[in-house]
């Protein structure tokens, strides 16, 4: 049979659909169930969220409201140190970004400690490709395979404490709890290697309506940590850093751009919200409040 008698009668119809099922069949069988979901990390705590569940909001606000794509909260107890409970956050990372599953994370205060300790000391680890069903404990199963670390899209950090506060510092803070010894301004900057990310950017959301303890937090502050912290500010201690066009303190620049003093944000770290209004403060209120609401606002919009 000629070729132009193959073409009209079908014949490379005939194999684009072959080809067509093939692909169909390859993509049903390795890609087709990706997902992408959005985790939220939370900060010191002293709520009642039941730990190993992804559904409890309780520490954030309302579980209906828009917060990303697939949204799961990672409840870790707020309350011990970073070192004992960062297995919870590893789980949650094992179970919904591995695999051909991706991953858009939030934190606040305290979790960017969590999440920052998890990249730096275990994100270059083998980890068990997961098959996102988690059980009570808050692990999944293993879907067949490794992988080295965790597939991230970005980290949105709303009040970070990856620079500690003075506030546990000074004692300011019930001392009992062994998370407060984490949060002091020198142990929270030694803790790990914070310009070690993985790559993965994390985007510093920075409140400033802060008045209660302004005589012991340097610069401009939320009430619980300084814009030092929030702003991902590098070096062994807190230095103090305000909005544009205050006379007392240098500028907390916006990006990556350095600050007055030689002073550098930690690698892979942009400030993408400063507080300029001077109207956001540290708390959730249980109600996605202070400046966790631009990190929602965020999500919301671009975690899909």
């Amino acid at each position: 049979m000629s070729q132009v008698a193959k073409n009209r009668w079908g014949f490379r119809p005939v194999r684009a659909a072959a080809a067509g099922l093939v692909t169909a069949l390859l993509c049903a069988a390795g890609g087709a169930s990706a997902t992408n979901y959005s985790l939220w990390v939370n900060g010191r705590s002293n709520n009642s969220a039941v730990k190993g569940s992804y559904t409890d909001f309780i520490y954030w606000g309302p579980s209906g409201t828009a917060a990303g794509v697939n949204k799961k909260s990672v409840n870790w107890d707020g309350y011990n140190k970073i070192s004992t409970q960062n297995y919870r956050i590893r789980d949650a990372l094992d179970c919904f970004c591995t695999g051909n599953n991706w991953c858009y994370v939030a934190a606040h205060s305290a979790g960017n400690l969590q999440v920052g300790y998890a990249l730096s000391m275990y994100g270059g680890s083998t980890r068990s490709k997961k098959n996102a069903t988690p059980g009570a404990s808050g692990t999944c199963g293993n879907s067949g395979g490794t992988q080295t670390g965790w597939n991230i899209k970005w980290v949105d950090i709303a009040a970070g404490a990856g620079g500690g506060s003075e506030l546990s510092d000074v004692g300011s803070w019930a001392v009992s709890e062994p998370l407060v010894s984490d949060l002091k301004t020198t142990t929270a900057r030694a803790m790990y290697d914070h310009n070690q990310t993985r790559a993965k950017w994390f985007n510093m959301y920075a409140g400033a309506k802060g008045t209660l303890y302004s005589g012991i937090l340097p610069g401009q502050d939320d009430e619980a940590v300084a814009y030092h912290s929030a702003g991902g500010v590098s070096g062994s201690g807190g230095a103090g850093y305000c909005n544009p066009g205050n006379p007392f303190c240098g500028e907390l620049t916006m990006g990556t751009a350095g600050l007055r003093g030689g002073k550098v944000k930690w690698s892979y770290h942009s400030v993408v919200f400063r507080d300029n209004n001077e109207s956001l403060n540290h708390y959730t209120k249980g109600n996605w409040g202070g400046v966790v609401s631009k990190v929602r606002e965020h999500m919301a919009a671009n975690a899909l």
